[in-house]
């Protein structure tokens, strides 16, 4: 197939709706007679010691937490924003981009607390979407099968490290696949605006034969078994529930992508008052507490995180996120991305 028509095919794909598929696992927390529904992307063993405390504290409740993946939980929530039906009574997604489309679109209600107002700019926008967590975006690599030495510990170095040994690195090293994956695809994005490495990143990800897959655990997984040396870009807080020996984390010295993921309260939720509530108590310092320990939110003081603030890159949630979601780019960076993960190195 030639550069121009898969172009064109992606152009085409991109103003298609995104199937809404089931979600990935459901589970029902607290006892109360009061139906509350969340929708999130955060794995439901991470969050739900959180999800309990909240339960706890507001015996009335009968949450239902969905698990899903973010490309679908996006088609699912835009659909509940244009038909009939309440939907969802807060959102939560890793796939911030997504969100922001959402409340540009009029999906959102608004709310302000103390808490909300309380956060730095680029975790708020238009009292309508919120940052909750602060998450890296890091380099995994195998402990066991690389020296300290050989360890990359930023771009230049991962760049240098695939050119010196390309037959080391082949099919050894793996990232997100960004056309099933709306946080490798923001993450992919992002890096494409900020580094100068990005170019010669691919270059060499294409030399080697790098991987895009699906999801993190699986390529954490993949890590700690050896099948991958290295994976880039991969979402930290994932890495710290694996809890694997074998793999360790690079916070990039170059710059360090971090993620908030945004809460939403949609505005045909039938519970919007109790959804803001649930975000006021996300924001505090018991909940912010209890996200830390479950790897949500990075202790930037910490001393084995040791990343200087020049180092650290917030993404925003902000109008310029819907640049990455507009058809014509998004068609020319899948195509890049294609070109660069040829089909037998995509799942």
């Amino acid at each position: 197939m030639t550069a121009l028509l898969r172009l064109v095919l992606c152009a085409l794909l991109a103003l298609l709706p995104v199937q809404a598929t089931a979600q990935e696992a459901t589970v029902r927390i607290g006892g109360g007679d009061t139906a509350f529904l969340m929708r999130s992307t955060t794995d439901i063993a991470i969050i739900r010691p959180v999800i309990e405390r909240f339960a706890e504290r507001n015996p009335e409740l009968a949450i239902t937490y969905e698990q899903w993946g973010s490309n679908a939980l996006f088609a699912r929530t835009r659909e509940d924003c244009r038909g009939d039906g309440p939907g969802a009574d807060a959102v939560f997604s890793s796939a911030v981009q997504q969100m922001v489309w959402l409340v540009n679109a009029a999906c959102a209600q608004p709310h302000r607390s103390a808490a909300t107002l309380a956060l730095p700019a680029t975790r708020r926008w238009r009292d309508e979407l919120w940052g909750v967590t602060t998450e890296p975006a890091v380099i995994v690599y195998n402990k066991r099968l690389l020296r300290a030495d050989a360890v990359p510990q930023n771009r230049f170095a991962l760049l240098d490290a695939m050119r010196a040994r390309p037959e080391f690195y082949r099919r050894k090293i793996a990232t997100y696949d960004i056309a099933a994956s709306g946080l490798g695809y923001l993450f992919a994005y992002s890096d494409s605006l900020e580094a100068t490495t990005f170019g010669g990143l691919m270059e060499s990800f294409a030399r080697i034969d790098a991987v895009a897959t699906c999801c993190s655990a699986e390529i954490i997984a993949g890590v700690a078994r050896g099948e991958y040396l290295i994976a880039y870009n991969v979402l930290g807080s994932y890495v710290s529930n694996a809890a694997s020996p074998e793999v360790g984390v690079i916070l990039p010295r170059d710059y360090t992508l971090f993620l908030s993921r945004a809460y939403l309260i949609p505005r045909k939720a039938r519970r919007g008052e109790m959804a803001a509530r649930l975000l006021d108590f996300l924001l505090s310092p018991e909940a912010q507490g209890l996200l830390l320990r479950a790897g949500l939110v990075t202790d930037l003081e910490d001393a084995e995180t040791s990343l200087p603030p020049s180092a650290r890159r917030a993404i925003p949630l902000s109008p310029a996120l819907l640049v990455a979601l507009d058809a014509n780019r998004r068609a020319l960076m899948l195509e890049f991305w294609r070109d660069t993960f040829e089909e037998d190195t995509l799942p």
